[in-house]
């Protein structure tokens, strides 16, 4: 999506702030001993509140409100009654949401309660590479540069990235062009980032592996070799400066 007009702008905000809000509602609201199925269920009450409908739900009929990766599951958990949470798990929350025709996306990474296995430093990682990408995006930047940049910031602290999950345009509906925004150089795409033009900007930071595997439920996405991998995503709209982050509220970066 490219945005056009002042209503368009305000759209988006509104949608924006709606996944931001709730993302970091679920986020507070977490703790061990509750389930993910519970979680999901806080997480779609708040989006309700705004008038917001899941979009995974909407788009691939989810079977969730949101999707609520644990430990070595990289991305599209499904929440469930029967998956506790416990101290110390590494927990990725990804809300997405229309809201009056326009969609937005945002995720996050944490530890929950007390960091008992280590996996902070991961989390901080993904969380300040990706500050530092959307902080190189402006209009004219080639995608294939700031996903050689993630890779190269990932290395820099003894990390991976996952190569076949990527950030995506979005707007009018959850994935838009560019339908691949990397987390690493990819030679062969030499689209740019176009100003007012508005994208989801993830990244996918991993101890070891780089690729993602459905794990048999047909939804869920992790690991083989049992790495830990950590996610960061906001929505932002492309301009001749600073990106503006539609998603600020989610306060992933706190």
């Amino acid at each position: 999506m490219s945005i056009t007009n002042e209503a368009e702008l305000q759209g988006m905000q509104a949608a924006g702030e709606a996944v931001a809000l709730t993302l970091k509602a679920m986020r507070e609201h977490a703790r061990p001993g509750m389930s993910t199925g519970e979680l999901d269920e806080f997480g779609n009450a708040v989006l309700a509140a705004f008038g917001a409908k899941s979009a995974p739900k909407l788009t691939y009929g989810f079977p969730g409100w949101t999707c609520i990766s644990v430990n070595n599951e990289i991305a599209h958990g499904i929440p469930s009654v029967k998956r506790i949470l416990q101290e110390g798990d590494l927990v990725n929350v990804d809300v997405s949401a229309e809201l009056n025709g326009f969609w937005a996306d945002n995720g996050g990474s944490f530890v929950l309660g007390e960091d008992i296995h280590g996996h902070q430093k991961l989390v901080d990682a993904s969380r300040d590479i990706l500050r530092k990408a959307i902080a190189n995006i402006r209009d004219g930047v080639k995608i294939a540069e700031i996903g050689g940049l993630i890779e190269a910031e990932a290395k820099k602290r003894g990390y991976r990235v996952i190569e076949n999950l990527t950030g995506h345009g979005i707007g009018r509906s959850l994935h838009e062009e560019p339908h691949s925004i990397a987390n690493y150089y990819d030679k062969y795409n030499r689209a740019r980032f176009r100003k007012n033009g508005v994208v989801a900007i993830e990244t996918f930071i991993s101890t070891r592996a780089t690729w993602a595997y459905e794990n048999g439920d047909g939804w869920t996405l992790q690991t083989k070799d049992g790495s830990f991998v950590a996610q960061h995503e906001h929505t932002i709209m492309v301009t001749d400066g600073a990106p503006v982050l539609l998603t600020e509220g989610n306060e992933i970066w706190s």
